[in-house]
């Protein structure tokens, strides 16, 4: 008998179950005759099937049952018991309303399981993916009013693809289809499979989408499949067009008029203003490279739509295109709402007009921010920002920010001899949606590369030791080739510190530290940075990862000319400012694994090094690597840990705080887990440290941290903490608790430096200095 059928596309009901079979803690709240549904189990009796095809197919089939028992944890059903032990609540509110509705789970029964159904599902399943022949029975076994489903399946032999025809015709669309065949996803030999089936077709319409068939839909194409060419468990299958295809989706289209309303907004279209279609030549617009612009108040100049729009007078239409412009005009930030509608102009020659309606932001916005902060170094304080925002500043969509700020830190305990900050600045940026530079930059991405401006100024005081006053200034590029990639290249950046009112008792706390010394002087640093961003954690997967490598080359090429060299005393100077000289390179790289809608584990491995060359000794204190503190290593204070096994306690007080380095290696690992909506937990784990590349002396000839250098022991010196945290994600705001201990201290003695056997909680004083409460706004990584 001939078996020959065709597929358009099976749709079957399948909502998720996770399947498990847990004995439940409490059944006496089951009246009469009710039973407890604890889950079902897929069985497969197939002599042809290997084990992992068999464990594959059960696992599919299993997720695919419905409905859900009641969640389990360690072999007990706290929600399901929490929601039989509450009374019924008088009101929708309060702790009984919570625990009964919120954090509890009415019963899943037997009575709710439609066991027909869930058959259905098994047979249906098993046949999209070529077991044509499935056949499925089920038994219920029961026992201390709880129920177990078990579902058996013969799945007969699996239908595999003998060949894949695409037969063909004079057309102009089945000359296209012809062309995309050798791409084909169906190919000989594989299993028959209706999800991948589902994918060709999805895969025929976008390379016809692409080809101009702007009306094609996935619908319009028929998968046949025979199964009569051979004895065997084999079918041919036939990709073809189906016979009803609509006329208009066979019709290759290509763009008439393209016009663009860049100030439109709902009060003209409750007015019936600029409705679609319409004639365009009617309207007070002006034409611009074929795109014709409908801007009577000139609020835009029309060249940032002619390098947005990939679409020309005369193109045939491309969807990718068509993605492309519209991402374009989105990341040029100036527009809250795009909008874009395809319109037949001329049916006879196949042609659309394409309208680009776009709704402005409001191109102005000032903003005042008011901070309060502390962080693990015993510092409070507080900060007031103030920012105004232009985004369209020459009239060609470039964002021009300024903001003026003052702050003001002060010791609230640790060290008695601790110094208050007072910070006040303002600085610029002017963000161009192009690349300005002397050389041509085409760029196909979807995201719109910018020049990027900026020039700042900051004044700092630490009240009674010094102030410093900070310019800084850079000129660069940003660019995304993709979503996940993303570059950004200064060309220049510049930063001149220049220190004012350094006082006596300065000068005599760092007589013997020349590293804290340099803190104070003039320092001048430019040259060419480049950062790099890898990341897929927008994408819905369960691993995710992110990488930022960022280099810095200061005075590279200026020292190189000028034949700087400061160990033979050849030091350069710029204006009388020495400038430094130093090539630094950092990688920070995450890994995020989602075990469950709710629980995550977070993991973050940071590297870098920073080296002094030519015109400089040392790195800049302001480009050293620090570690500790609240998005660090947690059980230790912020720039209090390293470098190496050096001791910062040994530091005259007021200093243990300024701990710099020019390696770094750090490895942080988190495992988080929400209780309830906003509320989330979480347990970590960090271990890193910093060191020198060079030894530090003072005049007396003394290394004035000893053990700060890397050295091949630089794997004892790793310092190691770890503890717990709370997290409110109120969703614009995440406020951050984390309570850590130190597990090793690098600047104990070598064969002493784990913690576990000094850990002693009730101890006030073990309490007061090693418990270290970091509270923050944001995940650490």
């Amino acid at each position: 008998m001939k078996n020959k059928f065709n597929i358009y596309c099976k749709y079957f009901l399948a909502s998720g179950v996770t399947v498990a079979v847990i004995s439940c803690s409490n059944t006496k709240f089951l009246k009469d005759g009710q039973m407890l549904y604890t889950g079902a189990e897929v069985k497969i009796e197939s002599d042809t099937l290997s084990k992992k095809e068999k464990s594959e197919l059960q696992s599919a089939l299993e997720e695919n049952l419905t409905p859900k028992p009641n969640s389990s944890f360690l072999g007990l059903r706290p929600k399901l018991y929490a929601y039989n032990a509450t009374s019924e609540p008088k009101k929708e509110k309060g702790l009984k309303y919570w625990l009964k509705y919120k954090f509890g789970e009415e019963p899943v029964l037997l009575g709710d399981v439609d066991r027909e159904f869930n058959k259905d599902i098994i047979v249906n399943y098993s046949e999209n993916k070529g077991y044509f022949n499935a056949k499925a029975k089920y038994d219920t076994v029961s026992k201390n009013k709880k129920a177990q489903v078990i579902y058996t399946l013969n799945p007969g032999a699996r239908y595999l693809i003998s060949n894949v025809n695409f037969p063909q015709d004079s057309t102009l669309i089945n000359s296209e289809i012809q062309n995309l065949k050798a791409k084909t996803l169906l190919k000989s030999g594989n299993p028959f499979d209706l999800d991948v089936i589902k994918n060709e077709r999805q895969r025929i319409d976008d390379g016809l989408k692409d080809k101009g068939f702007y009306y094609f839909s996935p619908d319009n194409i028929i998968v046949q499949a025979d199964s009569t060419v051979t004895k065997e468990p084999k079918v041919e299958l036939i990709v073809k067009l189906k016979d009803n295809t609509p006329k208009l989706a066979t019709e290759q289209f290509t763009i008439d008029k393209v016009v663009v309303f860049p100030n439109y907004n709902l009060r003209d279209a409750k007015k019936g203003k600029y409705n679609i279609p319409m004639n365009p030549d009617s309207l007070k617009g002006y034409e611009y490279n074929d795109i014709y612009v409908v801007d009577p108040d000139k609020k835009f100049k029309p060249r940032i739509f002619d390098r947005a729009l990939y679409f020309n007078k005369g193109d045939i239409y491309n969807r990718k295109d068509h993605n492309l412009s519209l991402n374009r005009l989105i990341s040029l930030g100036v527009f809250k709402f795009v909008k874009n509608d395809f319109v037949v102009s001329d049916s006879l020659n196949h042609k659309f007009d394409a309208y680009y309606v776009l709704t402005p932001r409001e191109l102005q916005s000032l903003r005042l921010e008011a901070l309060g902060r502390t962080n693990s170094a015993n510092y409070a304080g507080s900060e007031l920002n103030l920012n105004w925002t232009q985004r369209n500043f020459f009239r060609g969509a470039e964002q021009f920010k300024a903001s003026v700020y003052g702050a003001f830190d002060v010791q609230i305990g640790g060290p008695e001899d601790a110094e208050n900050i007072f910070r006040a600045g303002a600085n610029a940026q002017l963000s161009i949606p192009r690349i300005v530079a002397p050389f041509r930059f085409n760029s196909s991405s979807a995201f719109v590369p910018r020049t990027n401006i900026q020039i700042g100024y900051e004044f700092q005081n630490r009240t009674t030791l010094y102030t410093l006053n900070t310019f800084n200034a850079s000129f660069g590029y940003q660019w995304k080739e993709n979503v996940r990639k993303e570059h950004e290249l200064k060309v220049i950046d510049i930063s001149l510190i220049d220190p004012a009112n350094v006082t006596p008792k300065f000068e005599l706390k760092t007589a013997d530290n020349p590293y804290l010394r340099r803190v104070t002087e003039q320092q001048l640093i430019f040259g060419p940075t480049y950062s790099y961003t890898y990341s897929t954690t927008m994408l819905p997967r369960k691993n995710t990862f992110y990488y930022k490598g960022m280099l810095d080359l200061a005075g590279n090429i200026t020292g190189l000319v000028t034949g700087a060299n400061v160990k033979e005393g050849k030091e350069k100077t710029i204006f009388g400012v020495p400038f430094s000289q130093y090539a630094k390179i950092e990688n920070d790289v995450r890994f995020y694994h989602k075990f469950t809608e709710k629980t995550s584990f977070a993991s973050r491995f940071i590297a870098g090094v920073a080296i002094p060359y030519g015109n400089s000794e040392h790195i800049p204190f302001s480009r050293q690597f620090f570690v500790g503190g609240s998005n660090s290593i947690r059980a230790f204070r912020a720039r209090t840990l390293g470098p190496g096994s050096f001791d910062p306690r040994t530091q005259k007080e007021g200093f243990s705080f300024d701990q710099s380095g020019d390696v770094k290696l750090e490895l942080n690992a988190e495992y988080r887990a929400n209780l309830y909506k906003f509320l989330n937990v979480a347990a970590f784990v960090d271990a890193g440290n910093i060191w020198l590349i060079n030894d530090e002396f003072n005049k007396a000839g003394e290394n004035i941290r000893p053990g700060g250098k890397f050295s091949k022991e630089f794997l004892s010196e790793i310092a190691v903490g770890a503890g717990v945290g709370l997290r409110l994600d109120f969703s614009i705001l995440v406020l951050r608790l984390d309570l850590a201990m130190p597990l090793r201290v690098p600047y104990y003695e070598k064969g002493d430096r784990w913690a576990f056997d000094r850990i002693n909680f009730g101890d006030s004083s073990w309490r007061r200095d090693n418990l270290i409460l970091n509270i923050a706004i944001g995940y650490p990584f």
